[in-house]
């Protein structure tokens, strides 16, 4: 510290005291930009200053080729076909579903839960098209009741 001051503040005081130096030398020098060492330079091509043209002008003008170019390329979309409804998603009752699951006594916490994500990787509703996601909800539904029934009988 110096004469009571931290090390912080010493350095702005003399960032202060260098700026106002700063200013009274280079007041004469108008023309400069202030923070830069040397003036500007500008290169002229064909007559024409670099800057006098918009800078993102290419790349603006490539866009409007390429939206162009689009255009006549895409081709028309076909018409999506109508869903088909899986045969299993017309199999909404509980005795279908039960057969489809094929619970015995033989099955473990384990084996229940690999048939409850097997039926859900093949039905769940979020796989399905949206007409026949209500089927496929039902199903999940009662699958999910049974391998549940199933595994309080086992406890």
């Amino acid at each position: 510290m110096l004469f009571g001051q931290s090390v912080f503040q010493s350095v702005l005081e003399r960032l202060k005291a260098e700026d106002e130096t700063d200013e009274d030398a280079e007041a004469p020098a108008a023309h400069r930009v202030a923070g830069l060492g040397t003036g500007l330079a500008f290169d002229v091509m064909e007559g024409v200053s670099v800057a006098s043209q918009r800078v993102g002008q290419a790349y603006f003008d490539n866009l409007e080729h390429e939206a162009a170019a689009e255009i006549v390329d895409k081709p028309t979309p076909l018409p999506e076909p109508e869903p088909v409804m899986p045969d299993r998603l017309t199999r909404t009752t509980p005795q279908e579903v039960a057969a489809e699951l094929a619970i015995s006594a033989a099955d473990t916490p384990l084996t229940l839960s690999e048939k409850r994500r097997a039926f859900a990787r093949a039905n769940h509703p979020d796989g399905v098209a949206l007409p026949f996601r209500d089927n496929a909800t039902k199903r999940m539904m009662l699958a999910n009741l049974l391998i549940d029934e199933a595994l309080r009988r086992l406890r």
